[in-house]
């Protein structure tokens, strides 16, 4: 599995990652049991960017990895932890006291007195604007309670602010086949700073699994049921704001073109860890065997895929069925 460095941190985090949304209920139920081994079969792949939030399963993700990691000798695991979202999202929320609240409550559940990283957690643009906010992370890093700070957002504005921020380690973005912009501009500028970034809902809420059809239902606890039209949180959360119907009949066109004995998620998976200005991709998993298959994708890169040619399919599929629709969000 490759190395790549975690900005000026000194760290070093795989370039295929894992992310925990999954061991949250918000993707309906997995075991304690399930989401260990998940994150097992992780670390015997070779991953060590675990990300999280405080919110994901209101703390479960954050207390298993904690558990976890306690024991087992897994070394060299980064652990990317968010804030923000346990509180109405108003920039009035995002103060110091907050920060203090929330920082603590997430080393006590991963059972570390330093976080190795802290990222916003989508927080309202006024957020990011405030130089205060800034202030507040840099001196929580001067205290020792957090190693490192970033930020996850939902638009490109958003991300061409934080990216502003000198002492930014990672930026975390929605990026994908279905969601092309951060190429634009957000992509080149974080490259050009040394920020890391982190593609987030890489495989578009398993539509790019290529194995949803028109009759593919979900839990009623799923986000991909009750989030569909953004009732509960940002739509492009959810399927990365693509409608099903269309997101389903574009995953198979991208997944017909592939050569014989490669899947759609794997190549998926290592086109956007190809992209320059990537530092990691963080896929979900709800099992050892899902968790393996995606830290394989590495695999990809290494053996030579040719993904000039996914590229160009990856692009001619947004721009004639996606991009008119997508490309003016977020």
């Amino acid at each position: 599995m490759q190395q790549r460095p975690l900005s000026r941190t000194g760290r070093e985090v795989s370039v295929i990652g894992l992310g925990t949304w999954q061991l949250g209920p918000d993707w309906g139920g997995v075991s304690e049991g399930d989401a260990r081994q998940v994150l097992a079969a992780s670390v015997d792949a070779g991953v060590t960017l675990f990300d999280t939030a405080d919110v994901y399963g209101d703390g479960r993700s954050e207390e298993i990895i904690g558990g976890f990691l306690a024991d087992t000798d897994a070394a060299g695991i980064t652990v990317a932890t968010k804030m923000g979202r346990r509180a109405e999202q108003q920039p009035e929320n995002y103060m110091m006291e907050n920060f203090r609240a929330w920082t603590d409550r997430s080393r006590r559940l991963l059972r570390t007195d330093t976080l190795d990283l802290v990222q916003l957690h989508c927080p309202p643009s006024a957020v990011i604007d405030d130089d205060a906010t800034w202030d507040a992370l840099d001196q929580l890093v001067a205290e020792g309670v957090i190693a490192a700070y970033g930020a996850s957002v939902e638009t490109m504005d958003q991300a061409l602010s934080a990216l502003r921020r000198p002492h930014l380690t990672n930026l975390q973005i929605i990026f994908n086949p279905f969601r092309l912009k951060p190429l634009d501009e957000v992509l080149p500028l974080a490259a050009e700073k040394g920020v890391a970034v982190f593609a987030r809902v890489p495989l578009a809420s398993g539509l790019l699994s290529g194995t949803y059809t028109l009759e593919t239902t979900f839990d009623a606890e799923d986000h991909r049921t009750y989030n569909r039209n953004g009732e509960a949180f940002d739509k492009g959360e959810t399927f990365s704001g693509v409608p099903f119907a269309e997101g389903v009949a574009a995953a198979d066109e991208l997944k017909a073109a592939l050569p014989e004995g490669v899947t759609l998620p794997a190549a998926t998976l290592a086109w956007i860890a190809s992209r320059e200005g990537v530092t990691s991709v963080i896929p979900g998993a709800r099992s050892d065997a899902q968790a393996a298959a995606n830290a394989g994708a590495a695999d990809l890169i290494a053996d030579g895929l040719d993904l000039d040619a996914f590229d160009a399919l990856v692009r001619d599929v947004y721009d004639r069925r996606l991009r008119a629709e997508i490309h003016p969000q977020w």
